[in-house]
């Protein structure tokens, strides 16, 4: 229930073409939303993994329950359940969504802290990677709540977007219900040292490996929201594609996503990770290429197709690795690779700067360029 929790702060990618028409805002105005979402990665992660040191993983995964659902009752507050009524006369609706969602943010930004290795806490000696896996499965579900329920209900039920604000609360009301009732025993290596800022930082700039580790994690991720946002806008000006709306989207890339991790989950239990690294980077490789060479909208489907598969698994494994190398620095290490998911803001600008210099194509050469990186990262793991 954490990890589908967990998901929900990525509904600000969907929210986007949502909010903007709902309220009539210029470009600028809806990137706002996943700004002030992506904020809060880079803001709190390192203080977050400091805390939960010395307060514990479960106490730390309690608190990020609770900001994010306190964060979604404001638009509640505000009428915003499922039939909205925009007063165009007045910005303060937006502004609660704003408010919402660097609240949402703020508590997803938690949930990765403590929820990524308090999973090792709960897991078989040897089961991390493939738990993590699992894990990020569910995770992919509540992430794809945002862009099947809106066109879903509306079709259906005639209700609007913010009907994910109450299915939203609610999940996370039941999640925090058994959080805060369920027993989970913190590992302890018996080599931990208490974690401070100084101490990530030194971490971080004195330890080569796990500055490669960091900056797998922020280009990776940085390379997935470019793919998510890009896509839609390829298959519209490329392949004359008008009618890509949330759902198709959805399947050609998170479908895939969601696949690949519920296999990587069992491909995992006879497979090595930094292997399966090894095969997720080659996956992602071909389909970025036959995106960029394919003459044609089926070749370019099938492209997309790939790099879901081959994306699927590559945060839990980064991840899982890292914390399996340095157990004993494992809350510095969670703080320091969920503030990387950072790279989810700045890659897609520079992708975006790529496209309006050159081609909306050529854009695809930079998270072409960040799985290259990523392949570097795996061929040192093995």
């Amino acid at each position: 229930m954490v990890f589908l929790a967990m998901g929900f702060g990525d509904v600000v990618g969907p929210m986007v073409s949502l909010a903007k028409e709902s309220f009539s805002l210029s470009n600028t105005a809806a990137q706002l939303l996943p700004f002030v979402g992506f904020l809060m990665f880079g803001l709190l992660s390192v203080p977050v993994g400091i805390f939960q040191d010395r307060k514990g993983k479960r106490f730390t995964l309690i608190i990020g329950l609770i900001i994010a659902f306190v964060g979604l009752l404001l638009p509640m507050m505000g009428g915003m359940y499922g039939r909205m009524t925009v007063d165009t006369s007045s910005s303060w609706q937006f502004i609660l969504i704003l408010t919402a969602i660097l609240m949402l943010g703020a508590g997803a930004t938690i949930l990765q802290v403590a929820g990524n290795p308090i999973m090792r806490d709960v897991s078989d000696e040897g089961h991390y990677s493939r738990n993590l896996t699992l894990g990020q499965t569910i995770k992919a579900l509540g992430s794809s709540m945002g862009f099947l329920v809106p066109p879903i209900l509306a079709r259906w039920a005639g209700l609007d977007w913010t009907i994910l604000f109450p299915i939203y609360t609610l999940i996370l009301l039941i999640a925090l219900l058994l959080v805060s009732t369920t027993k989970i025993t913190e590992r302890k290596t018996g080599n931990e040292t208490p974690a401070t800022l100084s101490s990530c930082l030194k971490l971080l700039g004195k330890n080569p490996y796990v500055l490669m580790m960091v900056l797998g994690i922020f280009f990776y991720v940085g390379a997935e929201v470019s793919m998510s946002s890009s896509v839609p806008m390829l298959m519209k000006e490329n392949y004359g594609l008008q009618n890509l709306g949330l759902i198709v989207s959805w399947l050609l890339f998170f479908l895939p996503i969601l696949v690949g991790r519920f296999t990587g989950s069992i491909v995992l239990r006879w497979l090595r990770a930094p292997h399966f690294l090894i095969l997720s980077v080659s996956i992602a490789l071909i389909g970025i290429v036959l995106l960029l060479l394919g003459k044609n909208a089926t070749v370019a489907f099938l492209g997309i197709v790939l790099v879901g598969l081959g994306f699927a698994n590559i945060f839990p494994l980064i991840f899982s690795i890292a914390i399996d190398r340095m157990p004993e620095r494992t809350n510095e290490l969670s703080g320091l690779m969920i503030t990387a998911i950072l790279g989810g803001a700045i890659v897609p600008l520079m992708t975006g700067i790529v496209q309006d210099t050159f081609s909306l194509l050529a854009g695809f050469l930079v998270p072409l360029a960040c799985i290259l990186y990523i392949g570097f990262v795996a061929l040192k793991n093995v």
